[in-house]
């Protein structure tokens, strides 16, 4: 396995990683909640085992999936590339979300203890492993009054052995802050891009000693500059129903912007998005998601090509103000 020129680490507590993860979310293929894709579409198994190899050798040491990704399919699929190489990564997956297998669904939500401990099970046989390192609550709006429950499940889940740390993905600074409480609490995922994110989650995960786990850092592929305003998704995917007239165009123009900043030194847009956020917060930990040999191979770059400096991040700023 090559060697990672960077590692973060999960908590004050928790394992070394490298600094960007593999984000496992697209290889689960289609999946639905409610009738309404949750998926990123179709997807070759085999290409997917041979991206999550082809990261492993480039020095990735953090893949992150969860039971809902493809009902269960992402992590049947992790478990599959990893047998064998178990022991060279940390292993993060979520729970929250019932999931129907046959049926490709979401069902329903559920954090109660009882359900979170069948949950558990139910990912580490799927995972094929012993213990999940890092179990991340993925309801990010669930009540704050009805979370020390799901806190204290948890911890027993830590005392069981089946779990090493957990975390909550969540976007909400108080949520985020009440979680880190926790004595086995390492992280907190957030949405989190050059063109969006909360700062003020970001805030908690440094003043505490979290590591923030950045989902969507490439801004669900868009910061790689392979769209414009006349991509179409196959209905199978997430992103079938976005608007280039919103959001998603204004993203496209601040990318605009800063294009030539990001690739100055030789990076791809990719890499130049990665490392403006290993750049931005040493607390980051982004899991760019990854679904063939050639998006792993170019996501990894960043950990040879490390962050920006200080002066392009300035430039950047100053071209998105």
């Amino acid at each position: 396995m090559a060697e990672s020129t960077i590692t973060r680490r999960l908590g004050a507590d928790g394992p070394e990683v490298s600094a960007i993860g593999f984000g496992a979310w697209a290889i689960g293929g289609p999946a639905s909640r409610e009738g309404q894709p949750i998926g990123w579409g179709e997807v070759d198994d085999d290409e997917s085992i041979a991206a999550l190899h082809a990261a492993l050798e480039a020095g990735v040491t953090l893949i992150d999936t969860a039971n809902v990704y493809g009902a269960g399919h992402s992590e049947r699929v992790v478990a599959r590339a990893l047998d064998g190489r178990r022991d060279e990564v940390v292993i993060a997956t979520k729970f929250g979300n019932l999931i129907d297998e046959e049926k490709r669904e979401a069902i329903g939500r559920d954090a109660s203890p009882e359900s979170i401990r069948e949950q558990c099970d139910a990912s580490l046989a799927r995972l094929r492993t012993d213990v999940i390192d890092l179990y991340q609550f993925h309801i990010g709006d669930y009540p704050l009054d009805r979370a020390g429950e799901v806190r204290d499940a948890l911890e027993g889940l830590v005392a069981d052995g089946k779990i090493k740390f957990y975390g909550w993905s969540t976007d909400d600074p108080d949520r985020a802050a009440f979680f880190a409480e926790g004595e086995h609490c390492a992280a907190v995922q957030q949405s989190f891009s050059i063109v969006n994110g909360n700062e003020d989650t970001l805030a908690v995960a440094e003043r505490t000693g979290l590591a923030s786990i950045v989902r969507g850092p490439l801004s669900m592929g868009l910061l790689t500059g392979k769209m414009d305003r006349q991509t179409t998704f196959a209905e199978t995917d997430v992103r079938h129903g976005w608007d280039w007239s919103g959001d998603q165009g204004r993203r496209l123009e601040a990318l605009d912007k800063i294009k030539s900043i990001l690739t100055e030194d030789g990076r791809t847009l990719a890499q130049g998005a990665l490392g403006w956020l290993l750049a931005r917060s040493s607390a980051f930990v982004p899991i760019p998601g990854i679904r063939t040999v050639a998006q792993a191979k170019d996501n990894a770059g960043v950990l040879a090509a490390g962050p920006l400096s200080q002066d392009q991040l300035d430039r950047i700023a100053a071209a998105l103000a």
